[in-house]
């Protein structure tokens, strides 16, 4: 075999590997790997981990999976009692590597922005250090673009990129002091290639791709790291807490369990692992998403051509994963 027939079957077998990956896929590449070959979940033992939006959803989830890996979890959201029963099934799942006094409960409104500081105390206070901020509290949008409220786009604002980015100023800022430490952000997918019908939603995510992006660039001689996690459509109460285009209204359906989403438990999971090996982006999601994300991105032609001949009523169905 020549040279150059040797380097045509490489190319040929890499676009094999790729094509069977993102058809089996449920994560891009590079998580992937990890997930199979280097998860590194153990690292997690005697870590400082601080989740908001902890008491349900994908929030809930990562902290059952952490503490299953002995990290020490605070746990915020608006629900204290949510909390506490997010805080026993963890000690629970545990199996004694975790006492209550491993976990602390922090109920928060995030968008109480002048508590951050103090609530930041409390965690230094309580465990004397912090290792890793997740910031994963949010909701999402079902909305036409031109009947969105300008309040809602303000609200929105509000829960999903101010909080985060004043909570993540205070965390950087102790980072600095300490020498390391992690931020972390649920994004979406959304955050990446914009999705039809909840476009305050999509700004949001791509903000918080904007101010975590520049500050990465900030980072990068630093032992301070960022990882985005950027789930597609998952199993929880995300859409029936989803903002519409009127102030105070919420959206109010639910999935049907037959919808092609990816399980809260599997997105958490593959979550840790990005977290555990300090992935800078990382998308999850079941097929076709992965492809349709490696496409906009590297052959955006293509994208848009498959969008103008299907029309906005077969992407918003593919987008709610029916």
């Amino acid at each position: 075999m020549g040279f150059l027939s040797f380097i045509g079957l490489i190319v040929v077998l890499k676009f094999l590997v790729y094509f069977v990956l993102f058809f089996t896929s449920d994560s891009d590449l590079e998580l992937w790997f990890y997930d199979k070959f280097k998860r590194n979940l153990d690292s997690f033992k005697d870590k400082v981990v601080w989740i908001t939006g902890a008491s349900s959803g994908i929030g809930e989830h990562i902290a059952l999976n952490l503490s299953k890996h002995g990290a020490k979890l605070v746990l915020s959201a608006r629900s204290k009692d949510k909390l506490y029963q997010v805080k026993n099934h963890c000690i629970e799942l545990s199996e004694g590597k975790l006492t209550a006094n491993d976990i602390l409960v922090l109920p928060m409104d995030v968008t109480n922005i002048s508590k951050h500081n103090s609530l930041f105390d409390n965690v230094i206070s309580h465990f004397g250090k912090l290792d890793i901020l997740v910031n994963n509290a949010g909701r999402s949008q079902r909305a036409v673009w031109e009947d969105i409220e300008l309040g809602v786009d303000r609200e929105l604002f509000d829960l999903n990129v101010f909080p985060v980015i004043n909570l993540s100023r205070i965390a950087v800022r102790y980072f600095n002091q300490v020498g390391s430490g992690q931020l972390v952000a649920t994004s979406s997918i959304a955050g990446i290639i914009p999705a039809p019908f909840s476009a305050t939603y999509d700004a949001t995510k791509h903000a918080l791709h904007g101010y975590l992006g520049a500050l990465r660039l900030e980072k990068l001689h630093s032992n301070i790291h960022i990882t985005l996690l950027c789930p597609g459509p998952v199993f929880s109460n995300f859409l029936k807490e989803s903002f519409t285009g009127q102030l105070g209204e919420k959206y109010g359906l639910t999935h049907s369990p037959t919808d092609n989403r990816m399980s809260t438990e599997r997105c958490a999971h593959l979550s840790c692992v990005a977290i555990a090996n300090k992935l800078k982006e990382s998308w999850m999601a079941k097929f076709p998403f992965i492809l349709i994300l490696y496409c906009t991105i590297y052959y955006p032609v293509i994208s848009y051509k498959f969008y103008e001949l299907y029309g906005y009523k077969a992407i918003n169905k593919l987008r709610d994963n029916q």
